[in-house]
């Protein structure tokens, strides 16, 4: 969380229109499609000039990227509140929650840094989105760890049970951006609280196994 009770008036205005700016773009993004928003529609979505958008953004990649530092900085912000020896099921369900509950965004992220990789784009922002999902990687790999200790977890090495988590996730969004599936599943809801289940339970041990 940003500590504004630090920050100078100019500081303040400076981060919150920076926020106008970010929150413009995504919604234009969601709406539109990334490749047909220009930083014109943008201004006009935040209600400020063209100019001052460069002040804070040169490229509409640097939008992109920092849009998915503040993303996976929202994740980071929820392990915080997160300790090895809390409810593990409650753990694993926030982080389902958090991945999938707004798949449109998680979908136009995943979008966008392939593009951004693929146009060696901001390198340093790139850089700083991955140093931070390490980060959280290693933290949920701490909670991982401590269930396998625990005996609840198969004992493999933890990224294999994040990696499975990772997979069912973009799955999931995959299903919700399917027209296909988008019929066959009537109660999306229901569906997707079942699929959370699975999630939170995927690796582990059988309670009935010798």
């Amino acid at each position: 969380m940003v500590d504004f009770s630090k920050m100078s008036q100019k500081a303040k205005e400076f981060y919150q229109r920076e926020e106008a700016i970010l929150q413009a773009a995504l919604r234009l993004f969601l709406s539109s499609g990334e490749d047909k928003v220009t930083v014109e529609m943008i201004a006009d979505e935040a209600g400020i000039g063209k100019g001052t958008i460069y002040k804070h953004f040169q490229t509409k990649s640097e939008i992109y990227l920092t849009l998915m530092i503040r993303y996976e900085e929202e994740l980071a912000e929820l392990f915080q509140t997160m300790k090895p020896e809390d409810d593990k099921d409650r753990l694993a369900r926030e982080y389902f929650r958090f991945r999938m509950q707004d798949h449109d965004r998680y979908a136009l992220f995943d979008r966008l840094e392939s593009k951004c990789i693929a146009d060696n784009a901001v390198p340093e922002l790139l850089e700083k989105l991955h140093r931070i999902r390490t980060s959280n990687a290693d933290k949920l790999a701490d909670i991982v760890q401590a269930r396998i200790n625990e005996g609840r977890l198969a004992d493999v090495p933890p990224y294999f049970h994040i990696c499975a988590a990772w997979a069912l996730v973009h799955g999931a969004v995959a299903l919700r951006h399917s027209e296909f599936y988008n019929q066959v599943i009537e109660d999306k809801d229901s569906f997707f609280e079942f699929l959370m289940d699975i999630g939170v339970r995927m690796g582990n041990v059988s309670r009935f196994r010798k």
